[in-house]
């Protein structure tokens, strides 16, 4: 049952993924249940529902871009409490959607989908902008755009603060190319993969790096180095047949722009071949 579970589960995520406008909060949901085997579609109604009942709250219409973004701190920030502590990035729980609605704690990105879709749902001119190692959600067009920080419950940032922040992950300046809207295919990809550094530091959790890469190959658009990592991640498991035929299939695509790399590649197919004998 379980397998069955799962497959429809990715059949709808891929299908979801190719929407004309694709259903954030859904495909959170759905990388949630790859998670939680508990988690089903009563479990990913209530969650919808939770989003429904706190955009119920958000006052009507309350404003220009700083307006929503401080009601939406006012109600998620401070009378709900939900915001990130440093502990959640050790916690898986904190990626999956219907947890961090439970928890109200979660990493920045997942607490920025809960902003952006409770923000949404009331008609707010909201969308996520991923800045380098740190997601936030911005209100209005660029000429009045006003960014805030879920992980600190929803704090307003003025300019000074995101160059502050984008210095801190990268060294470098913030760019205006920075603050564009991120496609929510961008967002799950990103979210996915948070949890594949999650499972990377945690070899006994590969099956979690499975899944997390198999959701991420479902994505119209995704690296192509991810099929290498499918490949190693299925002979590490110990599927040494069918890692090393997925590793010759990505040499073969290797080979057009780097041979020395496809024949590098090749050996690690011949390598996991052996380990059948």
């Amino acid at each position: 049952m379980r397998a069955e579970h799962v497959s429809e589960g990715r059949r709808r995520f891929a299908e979801e993924a190719r929407a004309e406008r694709p259903d954030l909060s859904l495909l959170c949901l759905l990388v949630a249940a790859e998670a939680d085997p508990t988690l089903d579609e009563a479990g990913m109604d209530a969650a919808q529902i939770e989003l429904d009942r706190l955009a119920g709250q958000l006052p009507f219409r309350p404003g220009g871009p700083r307006s929503w973004a401080t009601a939406l701190a006012e109600l998620l920030g401070r009378r709900c409490d939900f915001r990130g502590t440093p502990g959640d990035y050790q916690r898986l729980e904190s990626s999956l959607l219907h947890e961090v609605l439970r928890r109200r704690r979660g990493l920045p990105i997942l607490l920025s989908v809960v902003w952006m879709e409770v923000a949404r749902r009331a008609g707010a001119p909201v969308y996520g902008v991923a800045l380098p190692g740190h997601f936030v959600v911005g209100f209005g067009p660029p000429d009045e755009q006003v960014l805030a920080d879920p992980f600190d419950g929803g704090r307003v940032l003025t300019g000074p603060d995101a160059e502050l922040l984008v210095a801190g992950a990268t060294g470098s300046p913030l760019d205006p190319s920075m603050l564009i809207p991120a496609d929510p295919l961008d967002v799950i990809l990103r979210i996915l993969n948070n949890i594949r550094a999650w499972a990377a530091a945690r070899p006994e959790r590969s099956d979690v790096a499975l899944w997390a890469v198999e959701l991420s190959l479902l994505l119209p658009s995704h690296p192509a180095r991810l099929r290498h990592e499918h490949a190693q991640l299925l002979v590490r498991r110990g599927d040494f047949l069918t890692g090393a035929e997925e590793l010759d299939a990505y040499a073969d695509v290797v080979a057009a722009v780097d041979e020395s790399a496809a024949d590098s590649i090749r050996s690690q197919a011949r390598a996991a071949r052996a380990m059948l004998n």
